[in-house]
């Protein structure tokens, strides 16, 4: 096939800017997108009854995200240790990070506790969901080492004065390539679905008692 051609009549400057946008056209395409959905949820999802009704709502509120991280292309670190981060255009999320991360979390709490996610679906009447707010404080990722989370995050049912404030530190191993680094990104974001996601299903079997709400232990996280 032949290249496009540049008309020949153009100034000089409007050669110039063509060409431009040729070559942006050509190199600005993303060679892959990549997803922080979690396959491994709908296989430790509880089993229940094809008829059952819902018994729980969930509700995962805009992520908050560092400035650097709020954009569709990966950002990492060139090392663990140094300060340099590159913004990667042939790499990216299939969302905005905030974005890719709140579906990511939203459907991995709401797959592994059987709840209906609020942010898409209405819930059932005198259904009270849980809403749930994370920061991400860091998010480091380094090709061919590992990716590091450290997240803030509040958990409260709708209508009731408790809340839980909580902070999640993790770290998962990543091997070589850009597809190993974005699939422990996911690990990460499933570890935080899963704390997440115990701490619910403990404060909703504690519904109606006089105890305070604890944060789940960091053991729990595996």
């Amino acid at each position: 096939m032949k290249p496009a051609s540049i008309p020949s009549r153009l100034p000089a400057w409007g050669l110039a800017l063509a060409a431009c946008a040729l070559a942006a056209g050509c190199a600005g395409q993303p060679d892959r997108y990549y997803t922080l959905a979690d396959p491994a949820a709908l296989r430790t999802a509880p089993a229940a009854a094809p008829q059952a009704a819902p018994t729980m709502a969930i509700e995962v509120l805009p992520v908050g995200v560092p400035e650097r991280l709020a954009r569709p292309q990966m950002v990492v670190r060139t090392s663990a240790a140094s300060p340099e981060v590159q913004v990667l255009e042939q790499h990216r999320w299939s969302a905005s990070f905030e974005k890719e991360l709140r579906d990511a979390l939203s459907s991995g709490i709401a797959t592994r506790l059987g709840a209906i996610d609020a942010s898409k679906t209405p819930a059932a009447a005198g259904l009270r969901p849980w809403r749930i707010a994370v920061q991400v404080a860091r998010f480091d990722a380094v090709e061919g080492e590992r990716v590091d989370g450290a997240f803030t995050w509040t958990l409260r049912r709708a209508g009731t004065p408790q809340q839980l404030d909580c902070r999640l530190d993790t770290s998962v191993a990543a091997g070589a390539g850009m597809a190993a680094l974005a699939q422990a990104s996911g690990e990460v974001a499933a570890r935080l679905a899963k704390t997440i996601a115990d701490a619910i299903a403990s404060a909703d079997a504690a519904a109606g008692e006089a105890r305070t709400l604890r944060c789940p232990a960091p053991g729990g996280m595996s």
